[in-house]
Order: structure tokens, then sequence, then C-alpha cells
């Protein structure tokens, strides 16, 4: 059963996610891929996460694939016209890639080429809008197309934005573009999830909820003081600051919010930020 089909038959779900390297050298990816496969239903792999120039995303979704792993193919504004983006997606389908989840992307300034030049020429509403215009058979500008990709098509939404409305609106909006599929920023938080996942409930959308792995307190601090809609609770900090294992502990405390989370989202989405070993265990430690 393929991820849409999953997305369709309302299954709990669990992905995890893979940075491309810097260079050439993908063996570390594929044994982190190889560790996940058959543990996960699917992999997201990053697009030049946080503006830093990494090998491609498409290029690794394809190896995932080659690998026996469904890759979730992330697709960002940032670096990309219209037309390429269009035609990255229309390559993506020819390589058998069916999920896109689209993002607007981090600002160059804020990666290690700050001088390059942002695009934005669609945002990320536009860019699910077009992707639905490719599957009808059409481009953009309405010229037809010689066969038409199909696509499960994700966005990302922030639980814990601060006021809440506007991101809801902006939810809004990708669901009518044509987004089946949500996965959210890191929750740590589970009470004030269930506010929001008590505020989307109507729309009856698939929801994935974040999971971002606490790798240390000082990595905790310069979330909540950097990171839009993050909260991460000083009781959570001080637990990681007292635990002999920075590991153990942030298996122990991934696993106990899976467990929180089931039952309020659809599945689960595990940012290891370089932890992927620590991936398996985590999903044992919450049953899964």
């Amino acid at each position: 059963m393929t991820l849409k089909e999953k997305i369709k038959n309302k299954k709990f779900m669990i992905t995890s996610e893979i940075g491309p390297p810097k260079g050439t050298d993908v063996k570390t990816i594929l044994e982190e891929a190889r560790l996940l496969k058959g543990r996960v239903d699917a992999v997201n792999v990053t697009d030049s996460q946080s503006a830093v120039m990494r090998l491609g995303s498409l290029a690794v979704s394809r190896l995932l694939k080659e690998e026996g792993v469904e890759p979730v193919y992330q697709l960002t504004c940032r670096d990309r016209n219209r037309i390429a983006l269009q035609s990255d997606a229309l390559s993506a389908a020819v390589l058998g890639i069916e999920n896109i989840l689209v993002l607007t992307g981090d600002h160059p300034s804020r990666g290690d080429h700050p001088e390059a030049k942002p695009v934005f020429d669609l945002d990320s509403v536009q860019l699910i809008e077009t992707l639905k215009k490719l599957e009808s058979g059409k481009d953009l500008s309405g010229k037809e197309l010689k066969g038409a990709p199909k696509f499960c098509i994700g966005a990302v939404v922030n639980p814990g934005a601060d006021p809440v409305e506007p991101e809801l609106i902006k939810f809004e909006k990708k669901l009518k573009a044509g987004a089946e599929f949500f996965q959210t920023q890191g929750v740590y938080d589970v009470k004030a999830f269930a506010k929001f996942i008590d505020k989307v409930k109507q729309y009856n959308t698939c929801i994935i909820a974040g999971i971002i792995l606490i790798k240390s307190p000082d990595m905790a601090r310069f979330m909540n003081k950097n990171v839009a809609g993050i909260f991460i609770p000083d009781s959570l900090i001080n637990e990681v600051e007292g635990a002999a294992d920075k590991q153990d502990k942030a298996v122990e405390i991934a696993a106990r919010t899976i467990k929180e989370l089931k039952g309020l989202a659809q599945g689960v989405h595990i940012m290891s930020l370089g932890w992927n070993r620590l991936v398996p265990r985590i999903l044992d430690a919450a049953g899964l």
C-alpha cells in the first residue's frame, strides 16, 4: 500500500527524514535508509534544508526508491522559477516518485550562500495549484502536456504558531489548493497540539505530527529562541540536562510524545537531525 493509499484509508503512518550530503558520498544516507526500511511508511528527502547547499532532493529520492524505501520528495519555491518547478515535478513523476512535499523554503540569507538570489516565483499555495494543474494534463500557461503525472501532494503547517490564526488561514488555502496531507513543525506540548487539532478537525484531512529529537539543552534553547512556532518546555530541557546519556533521553522523550499523540494525529514524522540510527529504537520504545 502506498503512502497515498494509507492516507485515504486513515492508516496511522510513520515518516522520517533524510538530509542529502554536502557532496557526492551517499554511503551514510543509504545505510540510514536501509535501517528505516520496513519500519517507516515513507522517508522525506530535504531540499537544501535551512538554505544550505547539498546534493539534490530529487536524485536522493530516486536512490531511496531503488532501495525499496518510499520517498517524499521535498520541493521548495526558494531556488526555482515556475519553469524549473514544473520541470522538476514532471521529472519526479517520470522517475516513479509520487509524493511531493511543497515548502516555501528558508531565505538564502540564513544559509551558507547568503549572497544567493532568492527566487520565490511561486509560493507554496501556488505551487500546490501548479501540481494539480499538471495532473489535469496542462502546464501553468495552459499548454497541453504529452502525458500527465499523478502526485500525492503534501504541505506543512505549524500548530505552535503564535498567533495561530494566520497559520490556519494558510492551512485552509493549501487544503483547497489540493494538499492531501500535512506534516507539522515539532510538537512538544501535546495539550496545545490537541487544541490545534480541535480547530482543524472540521476539514477531515491527514495531519502527521512532527517529532524533533532534543539532542542537547543548548539545542532546545536555540530552537526556542530562533525557530518560529517551537516551544520546548523547561521541564523537558531540564530532563535532557540531567540525563547521563543524552541519546537515551532523546529516545525516551520522543517515544513518550508519540504515545501521547496517537489518537490525535494520523501519524508522526520523526526528524532525527542526524540521529537516524535512533529511529528504530524510538519506534520500539513507542510500541510501533
